[in-house]
């Protein structure tokens, strides 16, 4: 085996996502010991960070989904980022602590939009496709 080949192992993941996972859960964890309501029906989606771990963005969405109260909840998540990243820095065997931003995601809810039109086409009570009259005259 040459000296400067990596062995390839077991494990299909990149560490990253790996970090990126146990930081989901974590935060997911500390939300609920928390306890602000403004949090209660806010889930954590997933979790992105960058390769060197200095920054991580925390993806949220809420029961409802319909973005409504998203700066009310990263505000709210702001205030309580050194708490979360503190949980983050005793659970996680990391050598640096990511600092945290909070985004919704807007992944979940496009995926939702979609999800019901495509409900409101099976039910055959999807409105009519929209036509541009610039197209009509030709």
């Amino acid at each position: 085996m040459a000296p400067n080949r990596r062995r390839t192992g077991s494990r299909p993941y990149r560490r990253t996502v790996r970090v990126a996972e146990l930081l989901r859960e974590i935060i997911a964890d500390e939300l609920q010991v928390i306890g602000d309501e403004r949090l209660e029906l806010v889930s954590i989606t997933g979790v992105q960070v960058d390769s060197e771990f200095r920054t991580g963005s925390v993806y949220f969405d809420t029961a409802f989904g319909d973005g409504g109260d998203d700066a009310v909840i990263i505000e709210a998540l702001d205030e309580h980022r050194v708490r979360l990243q503190r949980a983050i820095a005793t659970q996680a065997r990391l050598r640096r602590t990511p600092e945290l931003s909070f985004r919704a995601d807007e992944g979940v809810r496009a995926g939702l939009r979609v999800e019901s039109i495509l409900r409101d086409l099976d039910d055959g009570s999807a409105p009519a496709p929209e036509t541009d009259e610039s197209d009509q005259g030709s």
